[in-house]
């Protein structure tokens, strides 16, 4: 049975186990997804990890959502862990804890199975996100053909997350309303994790980068619009529709091909790679966690990279 495919907030199609019991608990477990789920991208990895949970649970015979013990999770969760990394496991569990939380406070279920399985072990000292160098970064600023339309976005949309340290979600989120000049500087808002809003000044250059795509595009009329857009097929200008992060995902990878950068980076890495040239340069780690907008700057020191020219310096000791 599926009810849900229209609905973008919700997975595509209900799990078994949902789509057999009552309208009570469909409606309850789409709810989960609607109501309870606000950011889109814990929505759809929420929803993976709870399809694959109620498809593993039918077809290891387990009759109905009711029926799903501590034991039947503990499995699932050591299944997992032969194939998927420990922080992926743990999310996975974590969605599986939230969905029967909800499930019993809708009185679906008399008791959370999944409350006293624990998870895998983990502990995090240092990012994994890959990083650039920074004349590696400024290859791939300067390399971009800004004759178009869409080279003048992608420079502005890179340097945005190099010199602001804008998650992507965040950038991609953006109006032409959130650049704006306060205090005679070009300033840019963030609508980050939480609903939480962040405003920083321009460096100087990402200044530039956003005065030119602006100004060539001719979005200064629509404040209200998405600052960064898809091209249309065929016509090389700017749609209304705003660029998916998979695409920026393509374009970031097209960008750093064709700089000859064998990193293989992605979008994140722009944040990571802004905030190790800010310490670099001699920045503290408290700004760098306010101008990243981080709660703690234990998160923020995940994506300091200091270390690593201390490692290849050493490494290059051991002569043989």
């Amino acid at each position: 049975m599926s009810i849900v495919h229209a609905d973008p907030l919700c997975p595509p199609a209900l799990p078994a186990l949902i789509a057999d019991a009552g309208d009570r608990t469909r409606m309850r477990f789409i709810e989960f997804f609607a109501a309870n789920i606000r950011n889109p991208n814990t929505r759809r990895a929420y929803a993976r990890a709870i399809c694959d949970f109620l498809a593993w649970c039918h077809d290891h015979g387990i009759a109905s959502i009711g029926a799903v013990q501590p034991i039947h999770v503990a499995t699932w969760v050591e299944h997992l862990t032969v194939e998927l990394s420990a922080p992926t496991v743990k999310q996975r569990l974590a969605a599986i804890r939230h969905l029967f939380d909800w499930l019993v406070t809708g009185q679906i279920v008399p008791v959370n199975p999944s409350a006293s399985v624990r998870g895998p072990s983990h502990q995090v000292r240092r990012g994994k996100t890959p990083v650039l160098e920074p004349s590696e970064a400024r290859a791939l600023l300067d390399g971009i053909n800004v004759s178009t339309i869409a080279g003048l976005r992608d420079r502005a949309l890179i340097g945005l997350m190099v010199y602001s340290f804008a998650r992507i979600g965040a950038a991609l989120d953006m109006k032409i309303e959130d650049v704006y000049v306060q205090q005679r500087r070009l300033w840019v808002r963030l609508h980050e994790k939480g609903g939480k809003r962040h405003d920083m000044p321009c460096h100087h250059n990402l200044e530039t980068y956003l005065h030119a795509y602006i100004e060539a595009a001719g979005l200064g009329g629509d404040l209200r619009g998405p600052l960064f857009r898809t091209i249309g097929r065929g016509t090389d200008q700017l749609t209304m529709t705003p660029l998916p992060q998979a695409n920026a995902y393509a374009m970031v990878r097209r960008r750093a091909k064709a700089a000859s950068i064998a990193t293989r980076i992605g979008n994140h890495s722009f944040r990571a790679t802004g905030i190790t040239a800010y310490l670099k340069n001699g920045g503290t780690l408290e700004k760098a966690a306010q101008m990243a907008n981080h709660a703690s700057t234990r998160t923020t020191q995940l994506y300091d990279r200091r270390s690593d020219d201390v490692s290849l310096d050493e490494v290059e000791r051991v002569l043989i």
